[in-house]
């Protein structure tokens, strides 16, 4: 007992610090890594993502329970999804609110009846498009643009889908990477209560073609920068 005491003393502030970092991680902010290109170009293989855990609910920590809905989930949003159909933490977009028409035809994407737009962007192919080139293009529709990949030799068995009604309480949500993501396509809508936050940011980037090395003009870089010029 007296060592324990002893343990405790010298390490009762360490301890209390790991405690406040782990609530602090699960109900405030955290950041997540991102083994996939399902996102690709917005988040690319390697990336660690800011995610802002109260961006959307207030959750008691270490569970998924709302104690406070803070704000609505916002068309064009990059949301972190614990998502029961997947059964994984999943990072997506946000395309459908609850009771919108959304459609696609060949990868063009109509929301309310009212097509997207696309502006092609010169953008050079990004690491690991070299086996698979894709084009990167401006999509924009109900006010929000962002970045989208549609792949050149692989197109995607589901490029077209709908129309089809968003449910209350449950949203729709695309990958960026059009031709390469498990998303709303495969696992149907996504309920508001595995909504876990929204991401903006990249905290920082390792590169896992080349042993993991920083990539320093990825730390602190806005998602949907390129969109927004």
């Amino acid at each position: 007992m007296r060592m324990l005491a002893r343990l405790w003393r010298e390490y009762k502030s360490l301890v209390a610090f790991i405690v406040l970092m782990v609530l602090f991680r699960s109900a405030i902010a955290d950041w997540n890594v991102v083994p996939s290109g399902s996102m690709l170009p917005t988040i690319r293989e390697g990336d660690r993502i800011l995610v802002d855990k109260m961006a959307y609910d207030l959750r008691i920590p270490l569970t998924h329970v709302a104690i406070a809905h803070l704000h609505d989930p916002q068309r064009g949003d990059i949301v972190t999804i614990d998502s029961s159909a997947a059964h994984e933490l999943i990072v997506k977009r946000l395309i459908g609110l609850p009771g919108d028409i959304v459609a696609m035809r060949d990868n063009v994407l109509y929301v309310n009846g009212a097509r997207a737009s696309y502006q092609p962007l010169g953008l050079a192919p990004l690491p690991g498009d070299a086996a698979s080139p894709g084009d990167y293009l401006t999509e924009r529709f109900a006010g929000v643009a962002h970045v989208v990949r549609l792949s050149e030799v692989a197109p995607s068995p589901r490029r077209s889908f709908g129309p089809v009604t968003v449910p209350a309480g449950e949203y729709l949500m695309l990958g960026d990477n059009r031709d390469d993501s498990a998303d709303s396509r495969y696992f149907g809508f996504f309920p508001r209560e595995e909504l876990m936050g929204r991401t903006r940011r990249v905290a920082f980037s390792l590169d896992p073609d080349h042993y993991y090395k920083p990539r320093f003009d990825r730390f602190g870089t806005r998602l949907d920068a390129v969109a927004a010029r």
